[in-house]
């Protein structure tokens, strides 16, 4: 799930997105309240549904060792049996036991003010719709395997737990400070599509990555794409695009090392970032810097 930039809570229209993409937003955001959340549609999901649900974790799952951080799959078990959607409720009963959060549905990408708030409550939203037969190996936007499978298992670390509640708070400082698009570059690059380095070499931990069925083992072990350490100002002055792999990873040392990036009121280096933006531009994907550490394959 990502943030939207639309700032007011207008129901039945569906948020624009930051990034560059071409795609309007998918979902039906009538049925929505007041903070973007409703009642999983369990009634909308036919056999050949679950089936997709089905074949893609057992997809996914098979892909795992190697590329993915161990948090992640000692974790993934707790979304339940694979062969059908869950319920939301059942895993927000096991979510709630382990690190205090829980899941609540929602009819696609968010506006920016509604995606902080639910997070900085530890309530994080899932799409419930499932991508179409022809998406099977691509989906430009968050579906609910996109949610489940991706982001809800490293919920149940407590660090990264910690993390993704202190994003939903400094958003929705960033809301008031119009910082938002700073910090969505943030959650894009950690969130989505972060690495992380451990003593067996890059693992994923984005919840785009391990999603995907070809981004995984290409953001690990391609020669492709470059891979910098992170750096808080660096990643806020770079952009993404939303339709295709991507050109630049940040690799983390550890989860802790995002939540002390995250959790200080780090206001002031909106100020930096925006500076330095004025005088040396914005860095396009794939640019790496000089004197950069990268992580080489």
């Amino acid at each position: 799930m990502m943030p939207g930039s639309a700032k007011a809570l207008n129901q039945g229209v569906a948020p624009v997105t930051y990034g560059q993409g071409d795609r309007p937003p998918r979902g039906d955001y009538a049925r929505a309240g007041a903070d973007y959340t409703c009642a999983q549609d369990y009634g909308q999901y036919a056999e050949a549904d679950h089936d997709t649900y089905r074949r893609l974790y057992a997809r996914q799952l098979q892909q795992l060792p190697g590329l993915a951080c161990d948090e992640f799959i000692a974790a993934v078990q707790q979304l339940g049996a694979p062969e059908r959607i869950p319920r939301f409720d059942d895993i927000s009963e096991r979510l709630l036991k382990a690190t205090g959060w829980q899941i609540v549905c929602v009819p696609g990408l968010i506006p920016e003010e509604a995606f902080f708030a639910l997070l900085a409550a530890r309530r994080f939203p899932v799409t419930d719709w499932i991508r179409r037969p022809e998406e099977f190996d691509y989906v430009v936007e968050p579906d609910v395997f996109h949610d489940l499978f991706g982001h809800v298992p490293l919920l149940f670390d407590p660090t990264f737990a910690d993390y993704m509640q202190a994003y939903g708070a400094g958003g929705l400082k960033a809301s008031r400070l119009d910082a938002c698009e700073l910090l969505a570059r943030l959650y894009w690059y950690t969130v989505e599509f972060g690495l992380i380095d451990t003593k067996q070499g890059l693992r994923a931990y984005g919840a785009g990555v391990l999603s995907s069925a070809g981004e995984l083992r290409y953001s690990v072990t391609s020669p492709g794409p470059r891979r910098v350490a992170f750096d808080l100002q660096r990643l806020m002055r770079s952009r993404y695009r939303i339709d295709t792999y991507q050109a630049t990873y940040f690799v983390v040392d550890s989860f802790r090392q995002l939540f002390e990036a995250t959790a200080p009121d780090f206001t002031p280096v909106y100020a930096r970032v925006r500076e330095t933006i004025s005088s040396q531009g914005e860095i396009d994907a794939g640019v790496v810097l000089p004197g950069e550490r990268q992580f080489m394959i």
